[in-house]
């Protein structure tokens, strides 16, 4: 029997209306899309890491990036996100899919780990650890099926198409979905990149803990012990899913 594989799709582009070419901004010697990259490499149960990013000429950089961080890239439609992913699969061969997005240079591999490991043990068709929100921000991953995306790509609308896995949540009594929570909990944090502020905390974080893909715990216990690094970035509100 054929053993179940498992891509991670980092979901990347250069634009960006709060903070344009985000993904390509260097945090500590490298862009931001290699941490994400490295991380979603670093966890054991990911068999390959795909940068799905727009066939746009303004992304021939996120490709020029990608490859320099050895992670296979396809390119497909601007705002149709989840086409994009279904393009994906048509490519590169996988039973499992865990999405990530490239403003998450925080991304820690024992979450990944975690979440494709429970995903499996369920036999579920969407996994989040988003839903409710116990992690930072910027830490969290969502693990669905690819034969359930396959099974969106005819009946998804607006919001559902251009954030991936909105279906799976709005409509519950059509999916296996389950949750996956961590303790303490730590959702007021925020250390995903997506103004300048955020940024900001992000270089002081990597600054105290280094150059490799740290522990949700690390940043969790490096953010309590300094209430005005969490300062930094508090003000940012988060954008709604039909604000893009």
């Amino acid at each position: 029997m054929r053993e179940m594989r498992t891509i991670a799709i980092v979901q990347a582009r250069a634009g960006s209306a709060r903070l344009p070419r985000k993904v390509l901004r260097p945090l500590a010697g490298r862009p931001v899309l290699d941490w994400v990259v490295r991380a979603a490499r670093t966890a054991t149960l990911v068999d390959e890491v795909v940068v799905a990013t727009t066939a746009e000429d303004s992304d021939d950089d996120t490709v020029a990036c990608a490859a320099a961080c050895g992670a296979h890239t396809v390119r497909g439609s601007t705002d149709d996100v989840l086409a994009r992913f279904v393009q994906v699969l048509d490519e590169v061969q996988a039973d499992v899919v865990v999405r990530v997005t490239g403003d998450s240079p925080l991304l820690d591999p024992t979450v990944l780990d975690q979440a494709i490991g429970a995903f499996v043990a369920g036999d579920l068709d969407y996994l989040s650890t988003n839903r409710p929100a116990s992690l930072p921000l910027g830490v969290g991953v969502e693990v669905v099926s690819a034969a359930s995306l396959r099974r969106l790509e005819p009946v998804a609308r607006g919001v559902e198409r251009v954030h991936v896995t909105p279906h799976f949540y709005l409509h519950p009594d059509q999916h296996r979905t389950a949750s996956l929570v961590f303790q303490p909990d730590a959702s007021d944090l925020r250390v995903t990149l997506d103004t300048a502020d955020d940024a900001v905390l992000i270089e002081a974080i990597v600054a105290e803990l280094g150059d490799s893909a740290p522990s949700w715990r690390q940043i969790v216990s490096l953010l309590r012990a300094r209430p005005e690094l969490v300062a930094i970035n508090a003000h940012v509100r988060q954008k709604e899913l039909d604000e893009g």
